[in-house]
């Protein structure tokens, strides 16, 4: 019996292993959401996704350029409807990719898009197919699929309502953003990573010459004003709250105005982003010491004087005009977590400005509460001064990225990759050079003597800009792609040169080991100056004349992981020289549209669908294939088109996938070995 048991228990893991490769996370249903339609109407479409835990859908809302693959929708011609606008997502969520360097929409757990259309013939027949691509929070797999819908009626009343549903879905949409915020893995760090910067930045606002004299104000207001020490202890306590609520509703004021339809806009649209390129380097002008920003005196006096009235009313006004008199030091710290939590977001923004003015207020209150601690603060002097200068050099060098993504947008060519780095390179040498005592602007007291925290600080930002100067010259770079300008504005990118003009002694050339002109290679194309084949047929051919095994790489132009495996793991050189010389290279794209001759049309055996495109084509040959339709997906096979060794998915190690190359060569050696 025992053994029965365990043989059962091994079919059912070998069919689990077996079956569950070809996975689809995601459901679609269908519906028109008026009752009744006559002719002349126009019906609304709506097309619901049900997403599996850990996957997420791309959207249709999002720069077509920037990689990641649309959710699109295919509509037949035909003289009963016409399509009115385009197609409408509802309530997409927003998000940030290192990779592809831009932003873009998705949807979590739930998905709707509308779509207008006006009725022109009863009985109507509407025939719409999709296209879309889902990715795997978990492992990186990227999957694209396509399903079919239709609609159609004999009879007004065949047409089913489902406006309370739409109504709910709407409410649900609504509700999940505010989640995902919480739980959004592609953003460039977490909520508690954002809530940790904006408490530093609260921090450092204490340090500026605004807000730091502010202290003995505040030491001066509250001595002798309660009669009690309880009292003490409740009216510092809410001058410290009333802090946090001033400027937690200046962070609800800003996530209202920013919804979703408007974090689009914001995002791309050359006139915010050059509005915060402006609006930061005027401020950092400000805090190099050009010129001093201050709200008008008067506005200032009245509520001033609201504080001299005393009880908690005056608490409150006091703790307001700390906030404004301090606003000529702290506006450009919170605009700058403004703009950062900017995007239609709720959440974000809220816990932003929570846990700066939660930095912010804590030590005026506790210096409320205990007045006696001020004698042991360090006097006012130039080094406030020189925090400023610091913090007017990091706005100087941040702001430069709103500029860059109008540039990158609008394809002005005033701020390509090369030109950045060179700006940042400049702005922090001189940073350096001010930290040593080089530079002295406004308001500098001389420095007769370095302190260990400057010469430290000194160094960390001349080591930082000998990180970047490879930059210049064509490194990646890594650790900055998600604020540099992407590769491809690189006017003097040395690799690359390298590559396209290295000869071929000893070793072949990547260029020579191919047997024939490549198909389609006049648009598809390997990474890091590979040369292959985009036609599994093609590639097989070669294999057997060269003798070589096949890698075979399932990738997509919106694949997201596959394009860091380009990036982390094919451009280690033990990775790239096997791939350039010890293999055939097939690369088959699964969202390629570019549609076939009808005469190589076929019918898929898998779904029973015509297979009319290069990626519908290669999508139905890994599935029907090797039972598996995520990427990356790589597979190394023999010349007779088996497979070596175990596909393996996303894998970042670079060991590991050396491994797997290594045992794919040394299989087909064997095998083929006489």
């Amino acid at each position: 019996m025992r053994y029965l048991v365990y043989s059962l228990l091994l079919v059912g893991l070998f069919l689990q292993n077996t079956f569950a490769q070809v996975i689809k996370p995601i459901s679609w249903e269908s519906s028109i959401l008026e009752e009744n339609v006559e002719v002349g109407d126009t019906a609304t479409l709506s097309f619901r996704a049900e997403i599996d835990e850990n996957w997420y859908l791309y959207s249709s809302d999002f720069d077509p350029d920037l990689g990641p693959m649309l959710t699109e929708f295919d509509f037949k011609e035909d003289d009963s409807y016409q399509l009115v606008d385009s197609l409408i997502p509802i309530n997409p969520s927003e998000g940030y990719d290192e990779i592809w360097e831009g932003n873009y929409t998705y949807f979590k757990e739930k998905a709707e898009f509308q779509q207008k259309v006006l009725i022109k013939e009863i009985p109507f027949k509407i025939v719409t197919s999709n296209s879309y691509q889902v990715c795997s929070d978990v492992d990186g797999k990227c999957i694209p699929f396509s399903d079919d819908f239709s609609f159609g009626e004999k009879t007004k009343s065949s047409i089913k309502s489902t406006s309370s549903e739409q109504d709910k879905s709407k409410k649900e949409g609504k509700k999940k953003i505010i989640d995902l915020q919480q739980t959004d893995s592609n953003s460039p760090y977490s909520l508690l990573g954002f809530m940790v910067v904006a408490f530093l930045a609260g921090l450092a606002a204490l340090l500026t010459p605004c807000v730091f004299p502010m202290i003995p104000m505040t030491v001066t207001f509250f001595t002798g004003k309660a009669k009690s020490r309880a009292g003490a202890i409740r009216q510092a306590v809410i001058y410290g709250i009333s802090i946090i609520v001033i400027y937690v509703v200046a962070g609800t004021i800003i996530a209202v105005i920013n919804g979703p339809e408007f974090a689009n806009w914001l995002s791309t649209h050359w006139i915010p982003n050059v509005f915060f390129f402006l609006v930061f380097f005027i401020f950092a002008l400000s805090f190099l010491g050009l010129f001093e920003i201050n709200l008008p005196s008067s506005f200032v006096n009245k509520v001033d004087a609201k504080a001299d009235k005393g009880g908690l009313g005056g608490v409150f006004f006091m703790a307001f005009t700390l906030v404004l008199v301090s606003f000529s030091c702290t506006g450009p710290i919170v605009g700058s977590i403004l703009v950062e939590s900017a995007g239609g977001m709720v959440i974000k923004p809220l816990l932003g400005m929570f846990a700066f003015s939660l930095a912010f207020a804590i030590p005026f209150t506790l210096f409320a509460i205990f007045p006696e601690w001020l004698n042991n603060l360090p006097k006012s002097g130039g080094w406030l001064n020189s925090v400023k200068v610091v913090l007017g050099f990091l706005e100087l060098a941040l702001g430069l990225k709103f500029l860059s993504i109008a540039d990158q947008v609008y394809h002005w060519g005033i701020l390509d990759r090369d030109i950045y780095l060179v700006l940042w390179i400049v702005i922090f040498a001189m940073l350096g050079l001010y930290l040593l005592g080089k530079l002295r602007l406004p308001g500098d007291s001389p420095i007769e003597r370095l302190s260990v925290g400057r010469l430290m600080l000194s160094i960390v930002t001349f080591s930082f800009v000998l990180y970047m100067i490879p930059g210049l010259f064509g490194a990646p770079l890594k650790a900055l792609s998600g604020y540099l300008p992407p590769m491809s504005s690189h006017d003097f990118d040395l690799p690359t040169l390298i590559r396209e003009n290295s000869g071929g002694s000893g070793a072949l050339s990547s260029e020579d080991q191919l047997c024939e002109e490549p198909k389609h290679g006049d648009m598809l194309h390997f990474p890091h100056g590979i040369k292959g084949y985009f036609d599994y047929e093609q590639a097989l051919a070669c294999a057997k004349e060269q003798d070589k095994p096949i890698f075979v790489d399932f990738t997509g132009h919106g694949c997201v992981n596959c394009r860091e495996m380009e990036a982390r793991v094919w451009s280690d050189p033990k990775v790239l020289s096997r791939l350039k010389s010890d293999f055939v290279m097939l690369a088959l794209y699964v969202d390629e549209k570019t549609e076939l001759p009808e005469s190589d049309w076929y019918t898929s055996e898998y779904d029973g669908k015509v297979k009319k495109s290069i990626g519908k084509q290669n999508a139905d040959f890994q599935i029907t294939r090797f039972n598996n339709n995520a990427q990356p997906y790589y597979v190394l096979l023999d010349t007779d088109g088996e497979l070596l060794v175990e596909p393996i998915a996303y894998e970042r190690s670079i060991s590991n996938f050396v491994d797997f190359l290594d045992e794919g060569k040394e299989k087909f050696k064997a095998k083929n070995t006489p």
